[in-house]
């Protein structure tokens, strides 16, 4: 006898949302220690066969970035779970790596995805302490332990060990895009996909750096019916937290994460 009550889909839902890593005294980044558990909720969910994760960052610690992606692949393959990723307003630079988890990538016509690429940036201070009379002392045990100090004149050597470390980095990022990807990239050294250039999830489709255009919502739908139910699996912030976020006592300090979160969206032109 067939029972004339069909089970409901339940599809388990994260949200990994912000910049990856360190955001600053109060306020916690995104990192696997952070979304570990949650993760692991979700994957660990009934019967299920698919896990949905969306994603909003402009891309942070490349090291947290790719403990989350990995840590999202060894669920995957533990559990036998297919990972469908949906990148919100942006999946750049970390947040794109962490896209590589999906087998399969949504993105809104909108979104921006890509930026394969890695960065570092300081200032120059050795005009300004002369200018205001500070005299800077420093005393190491190591000749290159003071690399690139913001005081003192830049150093080729320096500048040199610098771009060998970001060129490694980029080659692993890379490596886990063409692993993802595979022969859905289209002409990546023609279209400058690994240049650390970013496109709209439109045209990022078009060079196979997503599957398809759609949220969550969207697409779940059209996959397994309109009855479909999204489980999310939200981190709930601690007590502690709470109060640490809403009782910053040097204003300054909460001025400088802002504008350093700001400039990392804002490069993405949110």
């Amino acid at each position: 006898m067939f029972s004339i009550f069909k089970k409901k889909k339940i599809i388990p839902h994260v949200r990994l949302t912000g910049i990856i890593g360190s955001a600053g005294k109060f306020k916690q980044g995104m990192d696997l220690a952070g979304q570990k558990k949650i993760l692991k909720n979700a994957f660990s969910f009934k019967k299920t066969k698919h896990v949905a994760i969306s994603i909003n960052s402009p891309g942070g610690s490349p090291v947290q970035s790719h403990l989350i992606y990995s840590y999202i692949r060894q669920l995957a393959n533990e559990k036998k779970v297919k990972v469908l990723i949906f990148a919100e307003d942006v999946a750049a630079s970390g947040g794109y790596l962490i896209s590589c988890a999906g087998d399969e990538i949504y993105a809104n016509s909108s979104s921006i995805i890509g930026s394969i690429g890695v960065i570092s940036a300081s200032f120059g201070f050795k005009d300004l302490i002369k200018k205001i009379g500070i005299e800077r002392r420093v005393y190491t045990a190591g000749k290159n332990k003071s690399t690139l100090d913001p005081f003192v004149e830049e150093k080729e050597d320096d500048i040199k060990r610098l771009k060998s470390i970001q060129l490694e980095l980029h080659s692993d990022f890379i490596k886990v895009v063409e692993k993802s990807r595979g022969s859905k990239l289209k002409d990546p050294e023609k279209n400058n996909i690994f240049t650390g250039e970013f496109w709209t999830g439109a045209s990022a489709l078009k060079l196979g750096l997503v599957d398809g255009i759609g949220n969550a919502d969207q697409v779940l739908k059209e996959k397994f019916g309109d009855k479909v139910e999204i489980k999310d699996f939200e981190k709930q912030k601690g007590f502690i937290a709470k109060k640490l976020s809403s009782s910053i006592k040097n204003p300054l300090d909460n001025l400088a994460n802002v504008l350093e979160e700001k400039t990392m969206w804002q490069k993405f032109g949110l």
